[in-house]
């Protein structure tokens, strides 16, 4: 077992954002959220709970001009932290999946943290806003955090009538996977290459 602490904590700072954010992969799910936009919040903190790992994440972002910046940023930001954490990648299991309902919705994530980032999402919102987020800025938040991560990342929402519970289904998958590819085996570096850079 690796005995190393799994943290990242960094400040990414731009002319649209500001961002501090502390991640302990082996933490208990707690959370602690202030991005600005509270359908934001309430998806990482729900991300959080179920991955198991703690997050600590503020964003004072341009809201006046719209939700992109802020939603994107915290996606590249826990994209880095992610990538940060994990290291050479020595020890993980590197694959997960997992389904997560809630209620009609049906959500399915499959992640693998080859080092080649690559993002298939599809999630078939019907409206264009849940709360003061744009949905399709949900669908920039994945993208960008499975390129800032440097992983494939395929997300779909198989059903659902309620775009807030197809959202929610589709970060809860998102944890669960994370939960599993990220699980320690003891092992080396999980490929044929040598590497997962």
């Amino acid at each position: 077992m690796n005995a190393a602490k799994r943290v990242a904590e960094m400040h990414r700072r731009t002319k649209e954002t500001d961002i501090h954010l502390r991640l302990d992969l082996d933490g208990t799910g707690q959370a602690k959220i202030s991005t600005g936009l509270g359908f934001l919040d309430h998806m990482l903190t729900a991300l959080t709970l179920h991955w198991g790992a703690d997050l600590m994440l503020t964003c004072s972002g341009d809201l006046r001009v719209d939700d992109h910046h802020t939603v994107e940023d915290c996606g590249l930001s826990l994209g880095q932290a992610l990538q940060q954490a994990i290291g050479d990648k020595s020890g993980i299991r590197r694959f997960g999946s997992a389904y997560a309902p809630l209620d009609e919705a049906l959500a399915r994530l499959v992640v693998d943290f080859s080092g080649r980032p690559w993002a298939e999402i599809h999630l078939g919102f019907h409206r264009e806003k849940i709360g003061d987020v744009a949905t399709e800025n949900l669908t920039h938040f994945f993208q960008s955090l499975g390129s800032a991560a440097r992983c494939a990342l395929h997300v779909d929402c198989l059903r659902g009538t309620n775009d807030h519970h197809r959202a929610e289904a589709a970060f809860k998958s998102l944890a669960l996977a994370l939960r599993e590819a990220l699980q320690q085996t003891g092992g080396g570096i999980p490929s044929t290459k040598g590497s997962l850079e």
